[in-house]
């Protein structure tokens, strides 16, 4: 890969930049450069820095030390922040982190993103207008016309999940589910399969109700909504069918029946990932124009600063990251 990864700290409370120190401290993160405030990275024991203005300095870093980018606008002080607590100032950061990687990279300088997990409510206390990394990095791709339709995926070695809802309580996620956007998401699918070198992924639609409506007794979504977008993708091509009972699909879909799930809620799709593992899980934003993955964990506000936090999961996103840049070629 000619151009580095950039991986960004993520909540300067939470475990974030403990996993990126412990990746590029393991040797499980070639050429890949933080963006994050040296000390922050350091109070979570990287090691030896370097800090560099650009990707264009990394070939003269010494050996052994971790290539830092400091982004503008950092708050002082971020590195006395107590650990496992919201604090506006961790919310500043991270947002700064975020938006200048994607400046970097979108002047064609890196070739990926992988962010290290943010706290939401630290990002709505320093007044960051977006709920998430989603949401944000769509903002971000916008330029000057229309943000992009990006869709979550979460990922390990044995489901892929697509998600037509993310970010929203459950009863605006049930009123968000209409056969647009249930039609957007298959197609947003099945182009970033096709950019991964699967040209024709067999797709699983998870239903909304119990049992994925039973015919009706249960709700109408699948009926209206739901099935006539599935059957409006197979007639624009796409290998896909459902809608199935969401208590099953995944079992399904584990055991090799279909490549990808799509699910209309957060919680239906990401519990069955999560349950498997989140040590090789990976959240991958589909839709940008650049690749963007991260661990599929959170701050883990709970063990900050303990030493104790596994990279497993941000070493799985960097490598998936690598694997999808070398795919688009």
């Amino acid at each position: 890969m000619k151009l580095p990864l950039l991986v960004t700290m993520g909540d300067p409370a939470g475990v974030g930049p403990e996993i990126v120190a412990a990746a590029f401290r393991r040797g499980q993160a070639e050429a890949c450069i933080a963006v994050a405030d040296p000390a922050v990275l350091r109070r979570a024991g990287a090691g030896m820095l370097a800090v560099i203005e650009g990707p264009a300095d990394l070939a003269a870093v010494p050996p052994g030390c971790l290539p830092v980018i400091v982004p503008p606008g950092l708050p002082p002080g971020l590195a006395e922040l107590p650990w496992g607590r919201v604090d506006a100032r961790a919310g500043a950061a991270a947002a700064a982190c975020i938006e200048h990687a994607v400046r970097v990279l979108r002047a064609g300088e890196a070739a990926a993103i992988v962010t290290a997990p943010i706290h939401k409510e630290a990002l709505a206390a320093a007044g960051v207008p977006f709920p998430g990394h989603t949401e944000m990095l769509q903002a971000l791709a916008a330029d000057a016309g229309e943000p992009p339709p990006v869709r979550m995926m979460l990922a390990n070695e044995e489901l892929r999940v697509v998600l037509v809802t993310i970010h929203v309580a459950l009863r605006e996620a049930i009123e968000l589910v209409s056969f647009e956007r249930v039609l957007a998401t298959l197609r947003i699918a099945h182009a970033a399969a096709a950019a991964w070198g699967q040209a024709r992924p067999r797709i699983a639609v998870a239903g909304l109700n119990p049992h994925a409506g039973e015919g009706g007794l249960f709700g109408r979504e699948e009926i209206e909504i739901i099935a006539p977008a599935i059957e409006a993708a197979r007639a624009e091509g796409l290998d896909v069918a459902g809608p199935f009972p969401p208590d099953t699909v995944f079992m399904r879909a584990r055991r090799g029946a279909f490549d990808i799930v799509v699910a209309m809620t957060h919680d239906h799709g990401l519990i069955p990932v999560k349950y498997l593992g989140v040590e090789q899980g990976v959240n991958v934003t589909l839709g940008l124009p650049f690749v963007r993955t991260s661990p599929d964990h959170g701050t883990a506000f709970d063990i900050a600063g303990q030493g104790v936090a596994d990279p497993s999961s941000l070493v799985a996103a960097i490598r998936w990251a690598r694997a999808a840049v070398a795919a688009r070629g």
